[in-house]
């Protein structure tokens, strides 16, 4: 097997199975940065050695040992009175036992994250810590979704970890009477991996995207009665279903309004469509449910040629109430240009724009943009598409927004 494909096995593997062997690894220790290094040194040794040794059939289990080797060699350094040595002798056996059978490693991602949703964590890192540990993604992607400092966000998820095991959080999931308070950032953290999937639109995202549905199965399964959960994957389900239908044959890149009805999942659609009346009906309306509310009636707008956009607005409206969200005030200046006009609209975005996370956001420029060359204001559009290119990190986008430039250049 030559090195590029022992690569592309391992990083498979990373996809699939990451966050559940951090969860297993860090399940006795709590030292979730001590799992994270021993998994990520057993996956260097996999880049060394499968290519010259193959695959090994169950690729699971032969990281989880080599990273329990890792792990516990690390902890022997700072633990050495017999008591230490006893506890490294019971998690090392646990392992191996886990190890030698592979289908039955317990799925600890669900207590991981109640873990990191603890409330001894600071609350502005509970999401952030979640997203890291259970689905691996770095600290500059992190920061891009918060918009803040990939610096910032790094110092801040090393305190985090170090919480966890200072002070002894358990990896459980929590009774009743504690959930509302964490089940919100377990929730965050789901639906946040879920959008950077859907943003990846060139295909990379998919597996991400497919990873935060299951975990939002998981979530409804484990707890049937809390309406957001239900309400959060109705939303990603919402939005997965057009997947097939953001691009046309040649790879451009397709906005909602000109998609493809008929290339759009009914199945999900439908089972959004149960998701969302149940989540109704168990309680009053939190953030996702709006979301998927207000995708609901998009759907309906498309399908059923449907007068939405009153609904649309007020949904907005309601949603901003909750959350003060500048990106969802993006979008209800988008929503409400529908009903009053694109003048409205811009006169919402120039409030937006003094919030300087604004400066870097691109939905914020391509809206602008767009709003603007309704309007008439050549230059303000011209300014905004360019700023908006400049920020695309699809080259499929960067085409549409050049389209739209084009357009606006040709009067």
């Amino acid at each position: 097997m030559n090195p590029d494909e022992a690569h592309q096995i391992a990083e498979r593997v990373a996809r699939e199975s990451y966050g559940r062997l951090v969860a297993y690894l860090a399940a006795r220790t709590r030292d979730v940065a001590g799992a994270e290094d021993a998994l990520a040194e057993a996956f260097a040794t996999a880049l060394r050695m499968w290519p010259l040794e193959g695959v090994p059939q169950n690729p699971d289990a032969w990281l989880l040992t080599v990273a329990r080797r890792r792990q516990t060699d690390a902890v022997r350094r700072r633990q050495t009175r017999t008591a230490g040595e006893a506890h490294l002798q019971l998690m090392a056996d646990e392992i191996d036992d886990a190890a030698q059978n592979p289908d039955e490693i317990p799925d600890r991602r669900l207590a991981l994250m109640f873990a990191c949703a603890h409330p001894a964590i600071e609350r502005g890192m509970r999401t952030p810590l979640i997203l890291q540990t259970i689905l691996g993604l770095t600290a500059q992607d992190i920061a891009s979704a918060f918009l803040i400092s990939p610096a910032t966000m790094g110092q801040r998820l090393v305190r985090a970890k170090s919480r966890i095991k200072d002070a002894g959080i358990p990896f459980t999931i929590p009774e009743r009477e504690a959930l509302p308070e964490r089940l919100d950032a377990v929730l965050e953290a789901i639906y946040a991996a879920y959008a950077k999937g859907w943003g990846e639109i060139d295909g990379t995202g998919a597996p991400l995207a497919e990873e935060a549905i299951w975990l939002g199965r998981l979530v409804v399964s484990l707890l049937p009665d809390e309406p957001e959960a239900k309400g959060m994957l109705a939303l990603m389900l919402y939005a997965e279903a057009r997947r097939a239908a953001r691009r046309d044959a040649a790879g451009a890149y397709v906005p909602f309004d000109q998609q493809d009805i008929a290339l759009w999942d009914s199945w999900q659609i439908d089972l959004a469509e149960a998701l969302l009346s149940e989540a109704n009906a168990g309680g009053p309306s939190g953030r996702y449910q709006i979301e998927a509310a207000i995708q609901s009636a998009h759907v309906a707008r498309r399908r059923d040629g449907a007068r939405t956009w009153p609904a649309i607005v007020a949904l907005y409206d309601h949603l901003y109430g909750l959350t003060a969200s500048p990106v969802v005030a993006l979008n209800r200046a988008a929503a409400h240009a529908e009903l009053e006009g694109p003048e409205s609209a811009l006169a919402q975005l120039d409030l937006l724009a003094a919030d300087k996370r604004m400066a870097d956001y691109q939905p914020y420029w391509a809206a602008r943009g767009h709003l603007a060359a309704r309007a008439g204001r050549k230059d303000d559009a011209h300014e905004s598409l360019t700023l908006a290119i400049g920020l695309s990190s699809d080259e499929a986008v960067r085409q549409y927004l050049h389209r739209q430039l084009e357009a606006l250049q040709d009067g």
